[in-house]
């Protein structure tokens, strides 16, 4: 008894199943009522009854053996079977359309400013998103009690030296005025980051672009007439341009820019809060503390710079009322802009 089950023991781990052909032939031949395993089983009644135990122990053993060999060899067949099924297409399937993608309203904006501004001689720079607090901070003139300098304004990455993630793109301008001489003209765009609540006018995350000219007898008349040549070419040729007064730590004297509105045309709607006017940016010429700080002669040289939101300039040009829809990755939203240039 012991010599019949030992053969087939050796039969069961010998036998090849490698398809399911054979995981049947296997299964008829160890696993049914009239298999040769089934016929140790009747055979164990004639064994003596000293000998039970051992030989009852060594046919469970052959069983499991038997079963476990069936149910792992059809597992890997039928996995098998899933990956060759998986790799022939059906070509029953109706063609996918090859619909072609499109630049997202911010890119196109984004490079429609940067053409008109390099067609105004302007090349462009760029810096690090994590800066430190000199290029951030202390170089573009902010006092040490400034708001930008908490927490509940900056995202701080350490402390004793602040190093932050940048809250404008003037830390470009520091960077090129330290290794630069005037003259200088250069467009600065890129990611910024505000510690603000995200709502439909305010994000965590959004794009500026910072533009600066340097050089001997610059003017705020240069500065108006830039900005007004720019204002026209982006938005069109009936756009109306302002300067507000205002305060910038990095400029003296410091404005505000408006332009018209784009819906109501200046005669004022809900988007201008019935003033007529919408705010693009800042800008200022260039504070002599800034150029000193940089290495510059401020009594030499003087310059202006100016710096605008993206996220502004698309909501305007496309009126879109809602600054989330440019992170939600909302493909009806963006299919939008397939055919704009």
């Amino acid at each position: 008894m012991k010599e019949k089950i030992e053969r087939v023991l050796t039969e069961v781990e010998e036998f090849r199943i490698e398809d399911k052909e054979q995981l049947e032939q296997f299964r008829l031949k160890f696993l049914i009522k009239k298999s040769e395993l089934n016929e140790l089983f009747t055979e164990l009644r004639n064994v003596p009854a000293e000998d039970k135990r051992m030989v009852g122990a060594e046919l469970n053993n052959l069983k499991n053996t038997a079963q476990n060999k069936f149910k792992e060899a059809s597992e890997a067949i039928e996995n098998n079977t899933d990956n060759v099924t998986a790799d022939i297409p059906d070509l029953t399937l109706p063609v996918i359309p090859n619909e072609l993608g499109t630049r997202h309203p911010l890119t196109l904006v984004r490079e429609r400013i940067i053409e008109i501004f390099s067609r105004m001689g302007f090349n462009l720079s760029d810096g690090p998103e994590i800066e430190d607090d000199w290029h951030n901070f202390t170089a573009l003139n902010f006092p040490e009690n400034h708001p930008a300098r908490e927490m509940q304004d900056t995202f701080f990455l350490e402390k004793n030296p602040d190093i932050a993630l940048r809250t404008h793109t003037s830390s470009i301008q520091i960077r090129v005025m330290g290794k630069k001489k005037p003259p200088i003209r250069t467009l600065a765009p890129g990611r910024v980051f505000r510690n603000e609540a995200i709502s439909a006018r305010a994000h965590c995350v959004f794009h500026q672009i910072e533009g600066f000219y340097i050089d001997e007898k610059v003017s705020f008349a240069d500065l108006k007439q830039t900005l007004y040549h720019f204002a026209k070419e982006l938005f069109g040729e009936d756009t109306k341009i302002r300067f507000r007064p205002s305060f910038f730590p990095f400029t003296e004297p410091s404005a505000e820019i408006d332009i018209s509105c784009l819906l109501c045309k200046g005669k004022g709607c809900t988007v201008c809060k019935h003033s007529g006017w919408v705010e693009i940016g800042g800008s200022g010429m260039i504070d002599p503390n800034v150029m000193e700080n940089c290495g510059i002669d401020s009594r030499k040289y003087s310059g202006f710079a100016f710096g605008m939101g993206v996220e502004r300039i698309t909501m305007l040009k496309y009126q879109i009322k809602d600054l989330r829809l440019f992170t939600e990755n909302d493909v009806r939203f963006l299919k939008q802009f397939r055919h704009v240039m």
